[in-house]
């Protein structure tokens, strides 16, 4: 059965308890409240019945208006237009239940603005339920009639929780009246199983209708004068295809002019949404609507500020969903937030920026469930927000999904005119929307991105109209790339910063993310790029890092939790928040492995929490999987790994790691003491790359002996000799065989004080200050092996054997007599014994040696595990340059590691 209806301007509608202002009676009505979209158009259903007993296929739905004698004696006021109003926009979800709309009433109650109005949607949900009447009544599905009940509960019980008395009464006359009317209507569209675009704009309509009543009711209650508005009778817009509408602000001017003048007021709850064509025909703004009402209704008041009350602190540079480090934007330029919304940004419809931009109206985006939030403020940037140095030259990301890319290419596109206009002629023939244009300068080729789902239609339409074309070769191909996604970059301050697009482009190559289309303005506000869609996420990701962490964000690795790595990471988590507060340093550890478990984290490991972390989420260890981990991570443009250990194997790898792009940073003397030609190949790569290997550790624990030997170096200084007393241990032991003291007794308290490793063997033997040794003379320049180094070990030949530690000491003490020869001997010429290492840069040698020093000497003069190191140089050759300090402990020598980690993030460009 066909179903046709019609509403001119000769037709109107039956005038119902809703189309009334509060305190009108009917004696005295204002002639604007007469228009078309307060009252609801009543379908008789005797009139459908008689077309029925006449056995008429079609139904035209008529309402009629009532004569109402006007009471020309009404008192007009004139619309006050300028900074004294502001507008606010409440959405669904902020009119969602009866305890938001209280919420709602008073924002705008304590809102100190002299005028107000503002813009309601329907509550939560109802849209979608009055849409889905519409579907279910021509579908001729008749639970539309339990559906509608539904939507008449719902505004039932809210009204019944917020009102009482006569508002009680006269809202809940005017829901029952609507709900009857839209019974009959919907009834109709069941009959005739079609339903036109004005029925369904009048439909659905009425949530917005029942929210500002209510809200408005809500207001008087608390003591505030108040009217509501239906916006059907002040905007006038007209349709402009593609599913948008133009407002006409010169009659939606004249219209809302005589509205104001018949119910003046302070305060007024607009409904958002809905309006009226020239021909009084019911019509919506389609889909953000209320958005574009209240900035319709700003630009009609020349209010001072616009607010967009939502359920999010502000507009975000990026989606928090797919990247979790977004911040909130302070300030957005029109042209900032035009382009954001245009690419996805769930920012503003691009349209709802157009009618505040022609008065420099400001839109402030805040979030109703969090007051204490400012929000974003989008208005005309300034100058000096622009040059000052200060805000990002990249504001924002947004991403499309869902796309393809068409390329039309062929030699014979070449300097022919028309061809462009040819494809895009066609493109708009089969209703396609073209996202972003592409075209190379040879004019070879044109590609562009339509959405997935009408590339099929622009593909068949391509190749019919170009069929010719493509047989006669001039044409190659029409060719689809399926599964695009579009990142746009936007920013206002891009047109006067150089090197954003090689920021850009730099950061997806590092992701390795392949750019298949690039699109720029020439205003570069916009820099655009198709990836996959299946590297979208990550695009953004890398993209978004680059511009908004720290240039010393820094993604790090943490091998071997044992002693000092545990101790460095407690040391990180007391002083991370610190560096990045104050030198913008943000160190991030992404993992943590030992040899049999490891942590992994995607964001940075909680390191308050680290202890139990390890053993809630551990899993086995591999450090090729660790270190692809901490790496991988795209999204955070330094990596660096700090090993812990003393293992040879893991050292092994810091070539490899250097030479893909990952600092290291270590207290591990194997890589720089083991063989010469691994470790000249190393240095060598340092050199040539732009990653950093730092040692400090390795020699000294935290004392400055590498950089205090590099600095003599590179400020042209020679070395002579190098000689030092280089191990804690050694330090300590000598330092308290005096006296009568046995050296087994000395060396038994040193274990048990826990200044020697589990077995004393590794201290005694000499091979940790043999390996310092060799690392010094090498950064010196000598080429010497390991095995080079004569070494005067103290572990007793028969003693090298030993099955434990135990069984080790339970035997040293039948050899003290040797060293307390040795001591005494020292005593009697006036000298200490003292285990120090020697580098002889001018002889080419190094040596181990338990050495004899007079007792004035500053290596006789030390206390505890101090180390001390003299440097004799061409400059300090009468009086050596002395380095003395703590050489053994775990704290100090993860303090050594964490000050190459501060100077990495200095060389990264952290503030010195």
């Amino acid at each position: 059965m066909a179903f046709s209806s019609s509403i001119s301007s000769s037709s109107s509608y039956s005038l119902s308890s809703n189309t009334l202002p509060r305190d009108v009676n009917t004696k005295k009505i204002c002639p604007s409240t007469l228009s078309v979209l307060q009252r609801s158009p009543v379908c008789k259903m005797g009139f459908i019945s008689r077309c029925r007993r006449r056995g008429s296929s079609a139904f035209n739905i008529f309402a009629s208006v009532a004569d109402v004698s006007l009471d020309k004696s009404v008192e007009k006021a004139q619309l006050p237009k300028g900074d004294t109003w502001s507008i606010h926009k409440f959405g669904g979800t902020c009119v969602g239940t009866s305890q938001r709309i209280r919420n709602v009433a008073e924002i705008i109650i304590n809102d100190d603005s002299e005028r107000k109005l503002v813009v309601v949607s329907a509550m939560s949900k109802v849209t979608d339920m009055m849409y889905d009447l519409i579907y279910k009544a021509q579908s001729r599905d008749e639970s539309y009639i339990s559906a509608l009940d539904a939507v008449l509960e719902k505004h039932r019980v809210t009204a019944l929780d917020l009102l009482d008395g006569d508002d009680l009464a006269s809202f809940l006359s005017r829901l029952h009246l609507d709900i009857n009317n839209l019974k009959a209507m919907l009834r109709a569209i069941f009959i005739a199983g079609h339903a036109t675009e004005s029925f369904t704009d009048f439909v659905v309509g009425h949530g917005e209708l029942w929210s500002a009543q209510i809200l408005s009711s809500v207001i008087r209650k608390n003591g505030m004068d108040c009217n509501w508005m239906d916006t059907r009778d002040v905007l006038i817009v007209n349709p402009s295809g593609s599913n948008q509408v133009d407002p006409d602000y010169l009659e939606s001017g004249k219209r809302l002019e005589k509205w104001f003048s018949c119910n003046p007021s302070k305060t007024i709850i607009a409904t958002g949404f809905i309006a009226s064509t020239p021909q009084k025909i019911p019509t919506t703004l389609k889909r953000d609507g209320s958005d574009f009402s209240a900035a319709i209704m700003g630009a009609l008041f020349r209010a001072r500020q616009v607010t967009i009350w939502t359920d999010v602190d502000g507009v975000y540079s990026a989606d928090p969903r797919k990247v979790s480090e977004a911040v909130i934007l302070r300030t957005l330029s029109y042209q900032e937030a035009w382009e954001m919304s245009y690419f996805g940004a769930n920012v503003l419809h691009p349209r709802t920026i157009i009618p505040v931009m022609q008065y420099d109206i400001p839109i402030v985006i805040r979030n109703i469930f969090n007051l204490s939030a400012p929000g974003t403020k989008i208005c005309r940037s300034s100058v000096d927000e622009v040059d000052n140095g200060l805000t990002s030259s990249v504001k924002g990301f947004a991403t499309i999904d869902n796309l393809a890319l068409v390329n039309v290419e062929g030699t014979g596109m070449a300097g022919v005119p028309g061809t462009a206009s040819a494809i895009f002629g066609a493109v708009k023939d089969v209703g396609a929307n073209v996202i972003m244009i592409s075209q190379a300068s040879s004019e070879h080729s044109v590609c562009f991105a339509v959405p997935e789902k009408e590339v099929k239609a622009v593909a068949e339409a391509l190749q019919s109209k170009f069929r010719q074309a493509l047989d006669a070769g001039r044409l190659s191909q029409v060719a689809v790339i399926p599964n695009c996604s579009i990142l746009a970059t936007v920013g206002q301050k891009m047109a006067s910063t150089p090197g954003v697009s090689a920021t850009v482009f730099s950061a997806l190559a590092k992701a390795n993310i392949n750019v298949r289309a690039i699109a720029q303005g020439c205003s570069e506000y916009n820099i655009t790029v198709v990836v996959k869609r299946e590297d979208c996420v990550r695009a953004l990701r890398a993209v978004h890092s680059r511009f908004y962490l720290s240039r010393t964000t820094i993604a790090m690795g943490i091998i071997g939790p044992g002693l000092i790595g545990a101790t460095l990471l407690d040391q990180l988590r007391d002083q991370a928040a610190v560096l990045k507060e104050k030198f913008n340093i943000d160190l991030r550890v992404m993992g943590i492995t030992g040899s049999r478990t490891m942590l992994l984290s995607d964001m940075g490991i909680d390191l308050s929490r680290w202890r139990e972390l390890q053993k809630e989420k551990e899993e086995v260890a591999d450090l090729e999987k660790f270190v692809q981990h901490v790496h991988g991570n795209h999204f955070i443009p330094n990596t660096v790994l700090v090993d812990c250990t003393a293992d040879s194997n893991v050292a092994s790898h810091y070539y490899d790691w250097l030479r893909r792009g990952v600092h290291v940073i270590t207290p591990n003397k194997k890589a720089n003491s083991g063989p010469l030609d691994q470790y000249l190949k190393l240095r060598a790569l340092q050199r040539q790359s732009y990653t950093h290997y730092f040692y400090e550790a390795t020699v000294g624990a935290g004392l400055p002996i590498i950089s205090t030997l590099h600095g003599l170096l590179e400020t042209g200084d020679k070395i002579l000799r190098i000689e030092g007393i280089f191990s804690g241990t050694m330090s300590y032991i000598f330092n308290n065989f005096i006296g009568t003291r046995s050296f087994s007794e000395v060396v038994t308290g040193a274990k048990e004080a826990g200044y020697t490793e589990p077995d004393p063997r590794d201290d005694l033997s000499g091979t940790d200050v043999a390996r310092k040794v060799i690392i010094l003379a090498r950064e010196s320049g000598l080429k010497l092996e390991l095995s080079d180094i004569p070494v005067r070990s103290l572990v007793p030949e028969p003693l090298k054997a030993s099955a434990s530690a135990e069984e080790f000491l339970q035997q040293l003490p039948q050899f003290d007599q040797d060293l307390a020869k040795r001591r005494k001997d020292a005593e009697d010429a006036g000298e200490v014994l003292r285990y120090v290492g020697v580098v002889d840069v001018a002889n080419q040698k190094g040596t181990v040696e338990l050495g004899r020093y007079k007792k004035d000497h500053p290596f006789a003069q030390l206390s505890g595990s101090d180390n001390i190191i003299a440097f004799t140089t061409e400059r300090y050759k009468e009086q050596p340059l002395i380095v003395r300090g703590p050489g053994a402990g775990a704290q100090v020598t993860a303090g050594g590691i964490f000050c190459d980690i501060l100077r990495l993030a200095s060389y990264l460009g952290a503030p010195s």
